[in-house]
């Protein structure tokens, strides 16, 4: 496990900040109560082959004594890198993105399997939306109940929501709970 190179950090980075915005530093400046130390210390990003995990200092510096090979994971694996070189989040991500959310959005009570099954929001299963999303940007899913279910990208801005027909899709699908059953054997 290594720390990330300046390339793989601005990726992550860039792709956090989609989703959180301003409140990215929250999540670097986050203090970590973990370890024996009275002191807290920082989160930090790893990175263990493909993955990229979201780790507390202090466990770093305990996981030292464990071989390269052997370590399987260690932290919150919130993304990996493809073939092709490019940074992908996964749902494991999902705790610390919807606690840092800048844009959100409400599925009413029957359109959550939909998007469960990883199908896109439609304007029919909109439960509420946050003001001043714009086509693109990184939108956090909520039930009604404000219980995270997943994330992806905003198809069209607030505006062009209220305009749309039901069967409009409103934000595209990216990840969402229900791959810890469909995916269980590649998470």
């Amino acid at each position: 496990m290594r720390p990330l190179d300046e390339d793989e950090t601005k990726a992550v980075f860039e792709k956090l900040f989609k989703f959180t915005g301003n409140n990215l530093k929250n999540i670097v400046e986050n203090p970590s109560y973990e370890g024996p130390d009275s002191n807290p210390s920082r989160y930090c990003f790893r990175i263990n082959k493909n993955k990229v995990y979201y780790v507390s200092e202090s466990l770093v510096k305990r996981a030292t004594n464990v071989a390269r090979n052997n370590l399987v994971s260690l932290g919150s694996c919130i993304g990996k890198y493809t073939h092709g070189g490019s940074f992908h989040l996964t749902v494991q991500s999902l705790s610390l993105l919807a606690a840092n959310a800048k844009h959100k959005v409400w599925l009413k009570p029957t359109s959550e399997m939909a998007f469960l099954y990883g199908n896109h929001v439609l304007k029919g299963g909109l439960g509420r939306i946050t003001e001043n999303i714009a086509p693109g940007d990184g939108v956090v899913v909520f039930s009604m109940s404000d219980v995270p279910l997943g994330f992806g990208i905003s198809a069209k801005s607030t505006q062009d929501c209220r305009k749309l027909d039901p069967n409009g899709i409103v934000v595209l699908h990216q990840a969402d709970i229900g791959e810890y059953l469909r995916m269980e054997d590649e998470l």
